[in-house]
C-alpha cells in the first residue's frame, strides 16, 4: 500500500445526497479501484466484496467495467477449496507510468516506474551545467524521454512526474523560490509549467529532503513512523519533516532548512551566511578545516580528515568533534521542536561511521529523551524514491477522477 500524502479516504458506498444512479455508479466504481490498487498481491471478487461491503452482483459488475477499461486484469482461476474455483485478479500497474526527477547541483537522477512504484529503469547524468533554469529543465526532460523509450514505455502513457530541487519550493504552484545550491538563475522558475510543457504530462515539484523523508517512509529507514524527519549532511544541509502522516512545509516553504540556524550569538550581528550551520558544518567547512588538504577537491579533503582522525592525529580528531558537536546541536533542537519518533541521517558525511557515532553520543547527551537516529537506507536515492511517490500517488488520484468524471454507458447504470 503506497503512503497516503494528505488526500483524504474514499466516502461510504451509498452515501449520495442528490445524486442518481449514474453518480453511485462512479462513486462505486472509484472504490472497487482505490482497493484494488492498494492489494500488494492477486485478490478475489470475495476479497472486494469483504473490503468494499458491496454486493456480490455489484462487485461483479464493477469489475468487469474496470477490466474492460484496463484497470484490473483477469489472472483466471485458482485452486478450488471444496465449491466453485475462484477467480483472481489484480491492479494493472502498467496501465500507465509514473517519473521521478531529482535534481542536483552536479548529477541528476531519473527513473521510471510502474503504477506500484516499481522502478523499471533509472540512470544517473551529469546536471547541465552554464545554462538557464529553461534550457536545463528542457535537457533534463529530454533525457527523461529517452529513459522511457529505454523502458518501452509511450511518452503518452506517463501520467505524472514527480521532481526535487534542492531549495525553497511552492508546491503548489510548482515553482522553485530559491535555489541551494551552485546553480545560478534559480529564483522564482516555474520548474513544474516548464517540465510539464517539455513532457506532455502533469508535475509535481517538491524539495529534494522533503521527498527523501518521503522515500524513507515509504522504501527505508522510516517505515511506520508518522513524526519523523531527515537530516542530509553533505555540501549542504536540510531537513525535511513529516508530522503525523504529512509533510510540513511551513507557511514560507522553509520549515527544514537548518541549513541557516545561527549557531552562536557570537555570530548575530555578522553578515549572513557566516555563523549558519552550512558554513560552519557543512562537507566545504569541514574540508577547510583540514590545513594539508589540496582545496581542490572537498570530498577527497574530507575523507582524508577521518582517515587521520581514524589514525589518532588529534588536529583531525579536533575538527570532526567540532562539526559533530554543531551537527547534533542541531539534531537536537530540531527533535526538541518536533518530538519525532525518529529522525533519519543521510548525505555524503553520513557515510563517516566516526561521524554518525559522536552525533548520537552528544544528542544522548543533550536531551532528556533521546529521539532514535538511523542512518538512511536508500542512500543518495531517498529523493528520487520520494519523487516516485510523489507521481504514483497522483497518478492514482487522476485514474480516480478520471471515473469520477466519465460517462459510465447505461447497461451500467444498473445496481
Amino acid at each position: 500500500m503506497l503512503p497516503r500524502l494528505g488526500r483524504g479516504g474514499n466516502r461510504a458506498a451509498g452515501d449520495v445526497s442528490g445524486g442518481n444512479a449514474g453518480h453511485l455508479r462512479r462513486q462505486n466504481l472509484e472504490r472497487v479501484l482505490a482497493v484494488a490498487m492498494d492489494q500488494a498481491i492477486p485478490f478475489t471478487r470475495a476479497a472486494l466484496i469483504e473490503a468494499t461491503g458491496l454486493s456480490a452482483p455489484t462487485v461483479g459488475s464493477l469489475v468487469s467495467h474496470l477490466t474492460r477499461l484496463g484497470l484490473i486484469r483477469d489472472l483466471g482461476t485458482g485452486p478450488s477449496r471444496g465449491g466453485r474455483r475462484p477467480a483472481s485478479m489484480e491492479f494493472n500497474a502498467r496501465h500507465g507510468f509514473v517519473a521521478g526527477i531529482d535534481l542536483g547541483p552536479t548529477k541528476t537522477r531519473l527513473a521510471v516506474a510502474d503504477l506500484r512504484g516499481e522502478r523499471l529503469a533509472h540512470k544517473v547524468i551529469p546536471t547541465p551545467s552554464g545554462v538557464g533554469p529553461t534550457v536545463l529543465l528542457t535537457r533534463l526532460a529530454a533525457a527523461l524521454r529517452g529513459l522511457l523509450r529505454e523502458a518501452h514505455v509511450s511518452p503518452e502513457r506517463l501520467l505524472a512526474v514527480g521532481a526535487g530541487a534542492p531549495g525553497a519550493v511552492d508546491w503548489r504552484r510548482g515553482v522553485v523560490v530559491a535555489l541551494a545550491s551552485n546553480l545560478e538563475g534559480w529564483a522564482n522558475v516555474p520548474m513544474a509549467e516548464i517540465l510539464r510543457k517539455a513532457l506532455g504530462a502533469p508535475v509535481l515539484v517538491e524539495n529534494d529532503v522533503n521527498l527523501a523523508i518521503l522515500g524513507e517512509r515509504w522504501r527505508g529507514a522510516a517505515r511506520g513512523h508518522e513524526t519523523c524527519a531527515f537530516i542530509t549532511i553533505g555540501t549542504g544541509i536540510g531537513a525535511g519533516v513529516v508530522v503525523d502522516g504529512a509533510l510540513h512545509r511551513g507557511h514560507h516553504f522553509l520549515a527544514g532548512e537548518i541549513a541557516y540556524m545561527c549557531m552562536g550569538a557570537e555570530y548575530i550581528d555578522q553578515h549572513f551566511p557566516r555563523g549558519c550551520l552550512e558554513t560552519l558544518a557543512g562537507l566545504k567547512a569541514l574540508a577547510a578545516r583540514w590545513r594539508r588538504g589540496s582545496g581542490a577537491d572537498p570530498g577527497r579533503d574530507v575523507s582524508e580528515l577521518f582517515d587521520a582522525a581514524t589514525n589518532g592525529d588529534q588536529a583531525a580528531q579536533s575538527a570532526v568533534m567540532e562539526a559533530a558537536a554543531l551537527i547534533s546541536i542541531a539534531t537536537a533542537n530540531l527533535s526538541l521542536a518536533l518530538d519525532p519518533s525518529l529522525i533519519v541521517l543521510g548525505g555524503s558525511l553520513v557515510a563517516h561511521r566516526s561521524l554518525v557515532d559522536e552525533v548520537r553520543r552528544i544528542v544522548g547527551q543533550i536531551l532528556p529523551t533521546p529521539t532514535e537516529l538511523a542512518v538512511s537506507t536508500l542512500g543518495t536515492d531517498a529523493p528520487l524514491w520520494g519523487a516516485l511517490l510523489l507521481a504514483t500517488n497522483e497518478a492514482r488520484e487522476r485514474l480516480r477522477q478520471r471515473l469520477r468524471d466519465a460517462r459510465v454507458p447505461a447497461p451500467e447504470l444498473r445496481a
